[in-house]
């Protein structure tokens, strides 16, 4: 009976990163200690909102950046422009087709939910100016 003897020679892997570096784990603590800090104090929460409101804006202002560049890197890549057209086509043909259904599902939910029904305000007795003295 012959016995066999087998040697691996075990790659050495990268040590595995730790999970808090991980950018979901990140996104979830901050939500988590968001979430806490409006609830245990409230004033200063809303004493955070600028940088919030600061961070959304730095975000809106470099998303059309990036679209772009992809957009640009996208058409370069391309050998021929009849390619760089059916493309080009294509994505405006998703872009509405799933424009056209968001619209849509928006429209049953909306219709089946009913959301606002059941909450019973009276228009007059609103107070605009709070609402534009928290928008800012």
């Amino acid at each position: 009976m012959a016995t066999l003897t087998t040697t691996q020679s075990v790659a050495a892997q990268p040590p595995r990163k730790p999970l808090y570096s991980a950018l979901w784990v990140q996104v979830v603590v901050a939500m988590i200690i968001a979430v806490a800090l409006g609830l245990l104090s409230p004033a200063t929460a809303i004493a955070m909102k600028p940088l919030g409101d600061v961070f959304i804006r730095l975000i809106s202002m470099i998303i059309t950046l990036i679209i772009f560049c992809t957009v640009v890197s996208g058409i370069a890549g391309m050998e021929s422009m009849k390619k760089v057209g059916r493309v080009g086509g294509m994505a405006l043909l998703y872009f509405e087709v799933v424009s056209t259904l968001a619209l849509l599902i928006g429209f049953v939910v909306g219709n089946v939910v009913r959301p606002g029904d059941a909450f019973h305000v009276d228009p007059a007795t609103l107070d605009a100016k709070a609402v534009a003295d928290y928008a800012g």
